[in-house]
C-alpha cells in the first residue's frame, strides 16, 4: 500500500528516576493495551520539544524539560496502516502529578526489572537496552 504523504513524525519521552522508567499503557491503536514511552505525533509547524512537552502533559499530567536525543526508531506496520519515525528524547520531570490521561489507560513508574514482564510495543525493550537506558 503506497501513501504519498510520507511517514508521521513522533516523539517519545525517556524519563528515568531511582531505577524506574515512566511508561504508559496505550488506549488507542496501534498497539492498544501495550506499554510504551509517553509521547505522540508532531503537529504541522510544531517544534519537536513543544510536541513532546504537550504529549507528556496530556498522557501523564507531568511537566518536562526536553534534554538530549536518546535515539530513534521506525515503526511500519505489515499491513501498511501506519508508518512512524519516532525520536525519543531524555526528559527531566519538573512538575505535575502523575495520572493517566488523554489516549492512555495507565501511567506509572515501572522498575527496570519489571519492564520485561509487561506487554510492550515492538522493540521497546531492545531500544531501551541499545541506547543505554536500562
Amino acid at each position: 500500500m503506497r501513501n504519498d504523504r510520507g511517514p508521521a513524525v513522533g516523539v517519545g519521552a525517556v524519563a528515568v528516576r531511582a531505577g524506574t522508567i515512566l511508561l504508559v499503557r496505550r488506549g488507542k491503536p496501534p498497539y492498544v493495551g501495550h506499554w510504551t514511552l509517553p509521547g505522540g505525533t508532531v503537529s504541522w509547524g510544531e517544534p519537536l520539544a513543544d510536541a513532546l512537552c504537550r504529549e507528556v502533559m496530556e498522557e501523564t499530567g507531568l511537566e518536562v524539560i526536553v534534554k538530549e536525543l536518546a535515539g530513534h526508531l521506525e515503526s511500519i506496520s505489515e499491513d501498511g496502516s501506519h508508518h512512524y519515525v519516532i525520536l525519543d528524547y531524555r526528559v527531566e520531570i519538573i512538575g505535575g502529578d502523575l495520572r493517566a490521561g488523554d489516549d492512555v489507560t495507565d501511567a506509572r513508574w515501572v522498575p527496570f526489572g519489571e519492564v520485561t514482564t509487561l506487554q510492550t510495543t515492538p522493540r521497546l525493550i531492545q531500544f531501551l537496552q541499545e541506547f543505554g537506558v536500562m
